[in-house]
């Protein structure tokens, strides 16, 4: 009898490699940035302290990247993503530090608002065709301002207690080991367990559709530097202070956000959508609503962003998210994303936010002037553009 099981058709690992350089690329360049910085830190970089600082820092840059893609995705852009984090962190201390309302309610009223501001910005972008790079320009513009006018020019805090775990508070250890921290190790068991199971089931299942795998040796490579990785910084910070609160938000919006963007239907629309829009609404896809709900979850995700901003700093200033959405979209570029649209992954977005929080710190450590800073971060993002053209005209 003949067989008529579907294997996966093999490549070898040079031609894999190349066709997805820039995940790869990636990972490569994210490990080697981290070894330089410790480098010439002389060690200050991965120390426990500076792990969890790090994590503190760029929460906010991450939590707004996973938006930023999915808009980027889906061909438009934000600008105004900085400005609504201010402004949400000043209606936040507006509403807790002087008119005393509940910590719970606040945090409802200001996820509404940002998701509120993205449905404005998101209905003349999909339903006017108003460019998004006009409109939300304009939206920068007016909420800089509604943040100066609220906060009346002056900074405003602090907050309570209660309200600055969402960034600062760290979650009890509850194996009860002390130092160092079980529930850390065990959380990075546990993860890296999850990552490996995921890896063979879709490795299973690509067998059984007779569809083209990575080689397994990469396969193995890949999965034992992010298990090493992973392993490593949980064991730092068990020895510091735990898991900080805002990593559990971070994973946890990272996971679904994969999920939507690799395993649903909504998902795959968006990037067809960021692909060729007349295409995709020949085809039955409704593409204003698309676009209208990136921009609303845009917003709900900046909103978070405010709030954690604002408890990290314990008050809320003028200035607050003042550029910030130049670093988003950096990240969101940095890690793969395709300028025309329907190009990009999460997990690229999340890595290319940490590229530049390790540079960002790294620089810090080193005591290079913001203007350097600025500079060079500006020197990398232009790198991460070309090597996108670069390749598209490779391969056209």
């Amino acid at each position: 009898m003949v067989d008529q099981t579907d294997h996966a058709p093999t490549m070898g690992i040079g031609a894999y490699v190349a066709r997805h350089i820039r995940e790869y690329g990636l990972l490569v360049a994210l490990i080697a940035i981290m070894a330089f910085f410790q480098i010439v830190t002389g060690g200050v970089l991965l120390r426990p302290v500076n792990i969890t600082n790090l994590f503190l820092q760029n929460s906010y840059i991450i939590i707004m990247a996973l938006g930023m893609l999915l808009v980027i995705v889906a061909g438009h852009i934000d600008l105004s993503v900085g400005s609504v984090m201010g402004f949400i962190g000043a209606l936040a201390a507006v509403m807790i530090v002087t008119m005393g309302l509940p910590v719970w309610l606040t945090m409802g009223v200001c996820i509404l608002a940002g998701m509120a501001i993205g449905a404005v910005q998101g209905y003349f972008v999909a339903y006017w065709k108003i460019p998004s790079f006009i409109v939300t320009l304009a939206g920068m513009l007016v909420f800089r301002g509604l943040s100066l006018w609220l906060l009346a020019g002056q900074s405003v805090g602090p907050f309570p207690q209660n309200f600055q775990l969402l960034s600062t508070g760290f979650i009890p250890d509850l194996m009860g080991v002390g130092r160092p921290n079980g529930l850390a190790l065990a959380s990075g068991v546990l993860a890296v367990g999850l990552i490996l199971w995921i890896g063979l089931r879709g490795r299973a299942r690509n067998a059984r559709y007779g569809m083209d795998d990575e080689p397994f040796t990469l396969f193995l490579i890949r999965n034992a530097i992010v298990a090493a990785a992973i392993l490593f910084v949980t064991w730092k910070l068990a020895w510091f202070r735990g898991l900080p609160n805002v990593l559990l938000s971070m994973v946890v919006l990272t996971v679904v956000y994969v999920f939507l963007t690799e395993r649903t239907t909504i998902g795959r629309r968006i990037y067809a959508v960021g692909g060729n829009a007349k295409a995709a609404k020949l085809s039955g896809i409704r593409t204003e609503r698309l676009t209208f709900l990136t921009f609303v979850n845009m917003g709900m995700l900046a909103a978070l962003a405010g709030l954690i901003f604002a408890a990290r700093l314990n008050t809320a200033t003028p200035r607050a998210g003042f550029a910030v959405e130049l670093d988003v979209i950096a990240a969101v570029f940095i890690g793969g994303a395709s300028m025309s649209g329907g190009v990009g992954r999460i997990v690229g977005a999340v890595t290319g936010a940490f590229i530049m929080g390790v540079m960002n710190n790294g620089m810090s450590i080193m005591g290079i002037g913001i203007d350097y800073q600025q500079v060079i971060k500006g020197l990398v993002l232009l790198a991460a553009v070309f090597f996108d053209v670069y390749n598209k005209n490779r391969e056209a």
